[in-house]
């Protein structure tokens, strides 16, 4: 007795990553931008050093711009010297390009 041919064809799935579909359906419901934007901000501490974190206060974004409090003046000035190290570093933590300046007040 011959053995049934199988059709492979019939057996093959399309297989994605979860993280593929989760991005794909936080990008449809237009959460990822904000989900990113929670994430860089969460990192602030992280990528500024606990010194930085300790004089840290209110934290966000607006205009693709990271707001962020500073209670100390000389630490504000040379926080405003490496503004652009520290965009590049936040976005690089983020995974994209969430923030494109950050304001010290």
């Amino acid at each position: 007795m011959k053995s049934p041919k199988w059709n492979t064809e019939m057996f093959k799935r399309d297989v994605n990553k979860i993280d593929d579909l989760l991005s794909k359906v936080l990008h449809d419901m237009h959460l990822d931008t904000p989900l990113r934007e929670k994430r860089l901000v969460d990192s602030w501490d992280e990528v500024a050093g606990p010194v930085v974190a300790r004089y840290s206060g209110n934290k966000y974004i607006r205009n693709q711009i990271l707001c962020v409090e500073i209670k100390n003046p000389a630490l504000k000035a040379n926080l405003m010297m490496m503004r652009s190290r520290l965009v590049d570093k936040l976005n690089a933590n983020a995974g994209s390009r969430v923030i494109t300046d950050i304001k010290f007040y």
